[in-house]
């Protein structure tokens, strides 16, 4: 408890020293201000939002006068100043419903914006991601126990600005933290991975098999489907990995065709999987009758780059037509 206490006496009494005082909603105990530049304040930097603020109470000077009706109707025009029926208005979550109580009326609820997290998991040693929810849980716990029995508004003030002028996400100025002796990160060598990042979804997997079936310096493609991946587009036929494809291209198309050698797999990913293509040339064996079924076409390799093809399709194709006519040359 006496390091806790020892925390915020030192921050309070930092703030008193060099924290900001002249900012033009401090000063005020009106709830209505302070909720507008909290609002405000999550948007931009402080330099930005002081006009705006400024310019937005000399035509809004009141709630009565703002948008905000439910405060009209549910409060008499009268901006609640404690924190629970704060945090119970649109737009108004946990952390700023405690920040306005305390500039308001000093009440004793701690907050946990942004750069308030980044201080505590800095101080605290706490990993993860913050916006995480075990590890949001983890910092409210640290920041309800290190909050103060008093000066509960210069305190919520110095960690804002500590946060904002000192701990910083890049180059923090440690020399001038008041907290700095006992931060976890700073003895740890830990302040560039404190707090942590989000974590890289890891994409799900599929491959399929592409079919280069190929005649004559022709290749065969079929239209995709009008909805799902490529919609629309034509590509080259598909089979799953194992697949018989002898029997699936004689059935599909009437062509007798000879498998090659694969060629190397091609990676693409997209928003939600991650897609690997095996792509297998397929010689016709024999001459067939050009199918004449609807959405499937036989297309010269010449003519690709000007075709409505999946990226990575037509940059395979490109790349087989060019093979094809060094072979040519050569």
């Amino acid at each position: 408890m006496a390091a806790k206490a020892s925390f915020a006496r030192r921050l309070v009494a930092w703030q008193k020293a060099f924290g900001r005082r002249d900012l033009p909603w401090q000063g005020t105990r009106d709830p209505y201000r302070i909720w507008l530049s909290e609002i405000m304040l999550q948007q931009t930097q402080v330099g930005t939002v002081i006009p705006y603020y400024q310019r937005f109470l000399a035509a809004f000077p009141d709630v009565a006068h703002h948008a905000a009706r439910i405060v009209v109707a549910q409060h008499g025009g009268h901006f609640p100043s404690d924190a629970e029926a704060l945090s119970a208005l649109p737009g108004i979550g946990r952390s700023t419903a405690a920040a306005i109580a305390a500039f308001a009326n000093g009440a004793r609820n701690a907050i946990l914006d942004g750069n308030v997290k980044r201080v505590l998991a800095r101080h605290g040693g706490i990993t993860g991601f913050p916006g995480d929810a075990r590890v949001q849980r983890r910092l409210w716990r640290c920041a309800e126990a290190l909050l103060p029995r008093s000066d509960v508004a210069t305190y919520t003030q110095a960690l804002m600005d500590l946060g904002a002028t000192v701990c910083l996400v890049r180059r923090p100025r440690c020399e001038s933290c008041p907290v700095a002796r006992d931060c976890i990160a700073r003895r740890e060598g830990r302040i560039a991975e404190l707090p942590g990042s989000r974590s890289k979804k890891t994409l799900p997997r599929r491959e399929v098999t592409v079919l280069l079936v190929e005649r004559k310096g022709e290749v065969l493609l079929k239209r995709r489907p009008m909805t799902g991946v490529w919609s629309g587009l034509w590509s080259l036929p598909e089979i799953e990995t194992g697949g018989n494809l002898v029997a699936h291209c004689r059935a599909q198309f009437g062509v007798n065709v000879i498998p090659q050698t694969p060629l190397p797999a091609i990676e693409h990913a997209f928003t939600h999987f991650h897609l690997t293509l095996h792509p297998l040339p397929c010689a016709v064996r024999e001459e067939a009758a050009r199918t004449q079924e609807p959405g499937v076409v036989w297309m010269p390799l010449d003519d690709i780059a000007g075709a409505a093809l999946p990226a990575p399709i037509k940059k395979l194709l490109r790349s087989r037509a060019t093979s094809r006519l060094l072979a040519q040359q050569g």
